[in-house]
């Protein structure tokens, strides 16, 4: 591996380069702090794609993509004389450091928890006026509902055990049922929401990231439907025109193919 020194010359190098592109380069002259944000967040998904495949060389690529960003914003925001790469490095190690009171001070912890307890309470200690303030707005349903719990566990606003949470999932399929009966539709959207949240709220308890388990569902379903595609073009069929039994036999060998 690199040495630090190597590694330092490898970030002013990357600097250098950002100063070289915002100066001449046409695209990048025009980029703003909001025409690359939407650019930001799809290459963030890009590297949790790669995390999730573990491509440990398509983690690196997306690393540099993502750290490309932090430079291009910490470069405009240098040309606002609002903060630099500096300042933005500086700030999160004094973060850091704040937030490590049993690392850079005196106080004592003996698990993970204590830890995020500490966290969240300093929060407050900083002004914040609630736990959920650091909770962004436009995370994705499933990712906000993890931070929401996780935040207000860590205050103590949490159940003891894993069976008082599945009680409260069997609790609101109940509910659920029950407005699917009398068919109202607001309500039946309601319940499940509940469902949702406390399913989520289920998978922290048994140590299961949702957001991630969701994910590779999805993907496992994609590769299963891809493959039952395949073969069924082999043999000069359709899918449309074939029937669920005759597309379950192809399903089932895509189970054994991907097992």
């Amino acid at each position: 591996m690199n040495s630090r020194k190597d590694q330092l010359a490898a970030i002013n190098r990357l600097l250098d380069i950002m100063d070289d592109l915002r100066e001449k380069c046409p695209w990048d002259k025009k980029q703003t702090l909001e025409s690359l944000r939407h650019l930001t967040i799809e290459e963030t998904y890009e590297l949790a794609d790669a995390i999730l495949d573990n491509d440990l060389p398509e983690i690196k690529k997306e690393l540099g993509d993502v750290l490309l960003h932090i430079v291009f914003y910490a470069k405009i925001g240098s040309e606002k004389n609002a903060f630099d790469i500096a300042d933005v490095a500086n700030s999160i190690c004094d973060k850091l450091i704040e937030r490590h009171p049993h690392i850079y001070g005196d106080v004592v912890v003996e698990s993970e928890a204590d830890v995020k307890r500490n966290w969240e309470q300093l929060k407050l200690k900083e002004g914040k006026s609630s736990v959920l303030e650091g909770v962004p707005k436009s995370l994705p349903a499933v990712v906000k509902a993890s931070r929401i719990q996780e935040k207000v566990a860590g205050v103590g606003f949490d159940w003891e055990k894993p069976e008082q949470v599945w009680e409260k999932v069997q609790e609101e399929l109940s509910e659920l049922n029950e407005e699917i009966k009398k068919g109202n539709t607001e309500n039946i959207e309601k319940e499940f929401g509940d469902i949702l949240f406390s399913m989520i709220n289920y998978a922290r308890f048994i140590n299961v990231n949702p957001e991630n388990a969701l994910e590779k569902t999805n993907k496992k379903f994609i590769n299963r439907f891809q493959f039952l595609e395949k073969f069924a073009k082999k043999e000069g069929k359709q899918l449309a025109d074939m029937s669920l039994t005759e597309m379950d036999v192809y399903w089932e060998k895509s189970k054994e193919f991907f097992r």
